[in-house]
């Protein structure tokens, strides 16, 4: 159930706090976990007049995002909008966009549906978000902050995103279009596609410790467990009983002689994460997703279920993978 660290997005917005000696310096609120992300849009004159007034915990409206949204891309606001609350999903859905993004975030959903997935709409924003880093991963004392894709999203989390929107020098921007540019799913075989619909329905709920379900959310391994051994699949009756072990750790240790290499992937293939790689013992296996094709895995890392290549750490720190829909079929 181990989570994995993210790119160097993550920490931007802090180099922005130098702007904000005013907002620093004013009145102290009660304490926000985005207290930092809040002086950053403050003091670029964003969502409240000063840090006191900021109200970090009330929703975020419709007339609030209009307004982030002009603030941000210099765009005035061209009509009023209500008080209503908006969710998460729209709040990154609207976030994509006023980053020129919605066209990546197309190339998401069509790669999905063009291997004859049926993704939920909010696919393609939701891979964009978590690429540049625009949600958090709560610390576990914290877990009942996780917003789910339809909650309210809260003036706070609008803060932590725009603070890292306020520190993007483009590179953020060209680093989503370039891992997009690689996307593609190859041809399922039909429990193939069982699994990943199953596992692509989750991307966008949020990273919670021990977490198997959406009505709360997912850790790495819980993720997994709620893919393979809590979804009913009538065509697969032997599949939950691949799985035993709930935890990562446990779950690398299941089915040794089964273990497969990178290069031998296949789409709905487990795949593991190590420490020391390929030479990982079960013990230092810390994280686990599920393999996509073509380079890609849908997971629950440190902002979300989210949809990443297998570059950079996961290239270097892949372990190996895991079969269970052959596992399933073997003869006992």
């Amino acid at each position: 159930m181990g989570e994995v660290m993210r790119r160097s997005t993550a920490i931007l917005a802090l180099c922005a706090l130098a702007a904000a000696p005013a907002a620093l310096h004013a009145a102290a609120p009660p304490a926000s976990w985005a207290q930092p992300q809040i002086a950053v849009v403050v003091a670029h004159g964003l969502l409240a007049p000063d840090v006191a007034s900021f109200r970090p915990d009330d929703p975020l409206t419709a007339q609030d995002l209009d307004s982030l949204v002009a603030g941000l891309t210099g765009q005035p606001v061209l009509a009023a909008s209500s008080a209503s609350p908006v969710t998460i999903t729209t709040l990154d859905a609207r976030l994509v966009r006023a980053a020129g993004l919605a066209d990546v975030a197309s190339r998401f959903q069509a790669g999905a549906r063009a291997a004859g997935l049926a993704p939920p709409s909010r696919l393609g924003t939701e891979a964009v978000a978590r690429l540049l880093g625009l949600r958090t991963n709560h610390p576990p004392a914290l877990d009942y902050l996780e917003p789910l894709p339809n909650s309210p999203a809260s003036r706070a989390e609008a803060a932590y995103s725009a603070a890292h929107m306020l520190a993007w020098t483009g590179a953020q921007q060209a680093y989503a279009r370039a891992a997009a540019a690689t996307f593609s799913v190859p041809a399922l075989t039909a429990p193939q596609r069982e699994i990943l619909h199953t596992a692509l329905s989750f991307v966008g709920f949020p990273y919670v410790w021990g977490g198997t379900s959406e009505q709360t959310g997912f850790d790495c391994s819980g993720l997994v467990w709620r893919v393979y051994k809590l979804q009913a699949y009538p065509d697969l009756p032997g599949l939950p009983g691949t799985i035993a072990g709930r935890t990562t750790a446990q779950m690398a240790a299941e089915d040794a002689a089964g273990r497969i290499a990178l290069a031998d992937l296949q789409p709905a293939d487990i795949v593991f994460f190590g420490s020391k790689g390929a030479r990982s013992r079960p013990a230092q296996v810390d994280h686990v997703g599920i393999y996509l094709g073509n380079g890609w895995l849908v997971q629950a890392g440190s902002t979300g279920v989210d949809l990443e290549p297998l570059t950079g750490w996961y290239g270097a720190h892949f372990a190996w993978g895991r079969r269970p829909l052959e596992e399933a079929t073997a003869p006992s």
